[in-house]
């Protein structure tokens, strides 16, 4: 998504959704961290924040914008599958200030993020969620239709 995504809304009353600007770093590291539960590594910031900047990386980004503070980020990658010819997104970090939740911004950010999947003629977007954070199935639970699998996980480098 070359240019910046914005939803219709009254001024002052939702955020702008569009992707990051290499300027948004300072704002969106504070949620990036809280995001990871205070658990900081500086290669790993300083990698994903590169990838989210790189227009041919598959790693992409969203924000929420309110009166110019990022309010929220929503982090997703694009890769192909076997199953499909278009490309299946991965929704992988959806976050939202504490001060902010309870307001639909998660879910303004996934609105964007499916118009932006029509547009682009994706497959699918699937994402995984801990079944212990209730707001966040809550939402889900109202925008996906659940899959009977199991996730496993078997990492070959440690982190």
């Amino acid at each position: 998504m070359q240019q910046a995504t914005k939803l219709k809304h009254k001024v002052g009353t939702m955020p702008i959704i569009r992707t990051f600007k290499f300027d948004d770093f300072a704002q969106w590291l504070p949620l990036w961290d809280m995001n990871n539960m205070g658990i900081k590594n500086q290669a790993l910031t300083s990698e994903t924040w590169a990838r989210l900047n790189d227009e041919n990386s598959p790693v992409k980004g969203l924000c929420a914008v309110k009166n110019d503070e990022i309010i929220g980020i929503l982090h997703y990658i694009l890769h192909p599958v076997t199953g499909a010819i278009e490309p299946a997104c991965y929704m992988q970090d959806v976050f939202t200030h504490p001060d902010h939740r309870g307001k639909g911004i998660a879910r303004q950010l996934i609105d964007a993020l499916t118009k932006l999947g029509h547009h682009e003629h994706w497959c699918r977007i699937y994402w995984l969620a801990d079944k212990k954070n209730e707001p966040a199935q809550s939402l889900y639970k109202t925008i996906g239709t659940p899959i009977d699998f199991s996730v496993h996980m078997l990492p070959i480098k440690g982190s």
